[in-house]
């Protein structure tokens, strides 16, 4: 029941009914809203600077667990780049430079990781927290680089370690007759006396005295290049083709024990010393080719020789005395 309100009239000394008009009530009510919505907004003001809702709680958990798991890959991707760095110095350092080979260019290794077009993707997106999202692309995409260019090198080091024990397979390393008091070697390298001709003559190889029949033996790995038989000059005559610019000759054999083409291992029996061709006595008259050029043989002795056996048989080699044969 709505109760009714009175004021005491000073003129008429009596009390009167207080009239409401429908305008006072809806000014009244208006009133109310508006002071209502006055204190809801303040309210909302006040809580929402001052007091975290349940969805801004959730979110900046989110936040702090994803910078957490950031921090985490981003230390993983440091520890990998330290490793990766190890890898490098030693590729660069040791197995390059073990076998004879450059060194990774230093601009190629740091050059840039690329995917621009990635990144610039992601901005345009936004996404939530792309920069973080960015930084990290960066990471993974330089670290990526590396481990490519590091996987091509250590593929290059493989080859180049299987080419270099085929090069030091492929190298003549032993003296082509058993000799091992160093006695056997007649004629060195260099002007030495024609045994016919009787006047200084480029010897380009050396002599090797021996009774016929003595074994001779392949310095190298290597193909069996040339096999043939003369009545003068060289007489019966092996050369063996060892890949990488090595050859080897060997001349005035008695008998051969390979055939054209064979393929032949260092230390493989390949014939015979003999006396064929143009030789005043049993010999081997061996010779060694590098790029083409002829060499002097007693530098690729050393498989056999110790440093008094190399100082010996260095001495031999270069007395000018006359060469058995051509």
């Amino acid at each position: 029941m709505a109760r009714i309100k009175y004021y005491y009239d000073t003129e008429t000394c009596k009390y009167e009914r207080v009239k409401t008009s429908t305008l006072d009530v809806v000014l009244n009510v208006l009133g109310i809203i508006a002071l209502t919505l006055s204190m809801a907004v303040g309210l909302l003001f006040i809580g929402g600077n001052y007091f975290e809702s349940p969805r801004e709680l959730m979110l900046k958990n989110e936040v702090k667990e994803l910078e957490f798991y950031y921090q985490s890959l981003e230390s993983d991707i440091h520890k990998l780049e330290q490793q990766l760095a190890s890898l490098e110095y030693r590729d660069d350092k040791i197995y390059r430079a073990v076998l004879g080979a450059e060194p990774i260019d230093k601009n190629i290794r740091e050059g840039g990781a690329g995917g621009s077009d990635r990144f610039e993707e992601i901005r345009n997106k936004k996404i939530d927290h792309d920069e973080l999202i960015i930084k990290v692309e960066e990471l993974v995409s330089k670290l990526k680089r590396k481990v490519y260019i590091e996987s091509k090198s250590q593929d290059d080091v493989v080859a180049l370690a299987e080419n270099k024990e085929k090069l030091f397979a492929a190298i003549p390393a032993i003296q082509p007759v058993a000799n091992k008091e160093l006695i056997a070697l007649a004629s060195g390298y260099g002007m030495r006396i024609h045994p016919v001709y009787k006047v200084l003559k480029l010897h380009t190889g050396v002599d090797f005295a021996a009774t016929i029949g003595t074994p001779i033996y392949a310095t190298a790995d290597g193909t069996i290049d040339k096999l043939e038989v003369s009545f003068s000059g060289y007489g019966k005559v092996i050369e063996i083709d060892h890949g990488f610019g090595y050859r080897t000759r060997y001349a005035h054999m008695h008998g051969f024990a390979v055939s054209q083409g064979q393929h032949v291992k260092r230390g493989d029996l390949i014939g015979y010393v003999g006396d064929t061709g143009l030789s005043t006595a049993p010999h081997l008259h061996y010779e060694v080719f590098v790029n083409g050029l002829v060499v002097n043989p007693v530098h690729y002795f050393f498989n056999d020789l110790n440093p008094a056996e190399y100082e010996k048989i260095i001495e031999l080699a270069s007395i000018e005395n006359q060469s058995l044969g051509m």
